[in-house]
């Protein structure tokens, strides 16, 4: 799988992690709903060449869940991004190395059962923003660890999920 693609894919995860257990959110507790701020530490990637990637300290992953809304940034590198010096002289190829691993969105989120359904508002990516689109995830919460599983979006079902593992750190 293409660093773009687990880009996107863990965005999409990360989107569906904002989304609340259920429709009464805004009664639930932090400690048994998905409402909270949470990092991203392990990424696990099916298909016919599976991987896993632990996310090393300090994790550039911040997802904020509230009761109806998500926003989540992340850092998607393997690596430090460069810092270019002046971006007025920058080359096309120095700016995707600093802006592309870089993922933005926000957006709102429903809760039916196991299942999280998001629907992204803003986005670094305007594919995630064109109308009827969304993501839906299964999603486990175990204490203070929360998992989100790939499903399907507005084109179909994924043929090769990805598992997000997230820890709550508020």
């Amino acid at each position: 799988m293409s660093a773009l693609r687990v880009r996107q894919a863990f965005g999409l995860v990360i989107s569906v992690a904002l989304m609340a257990p259920s429709s009464g959110a805004v009664s639930q507790s932090k400690s048994g709903s998905i409402q909270g701020v949470w990092q991203t530490v392990e990424i696990t990637i099916a298909g016919p060449t599976p991987r896993t990637i632990t996310i090393p300290e300090p994790r550039p992953y911040l997802t904020i869940i509230t009761a109806r809304y998500y926003s989540r940034t992340e850092v998607q590198s393997e690596g430090p991004r460069p810092v270019i010096a002046d971006v007025a002289k920058a080359t096309a190829d120095e700016l995707r190395t600093v802006w592309g691993p870089f993922v933005g969105e926000a957006g709102t989120y429903e809760v039916s059962g196991e299942i999280v359904t998001m629907h992204p508002v803003a986005s670094k990516n305007p594919a995630a923003m064109v109308p009827g689109a969304f993501i839906v995830y299964t999603h486990k919460l175990d204490g203070n660890t929360l998992w989100f599983v790939q499903q399907r979006n507005q084109n179909g079902p994924y043929p090769t999920p990805v598992t997000f593992k997230l820890v709550r750190v508020e």
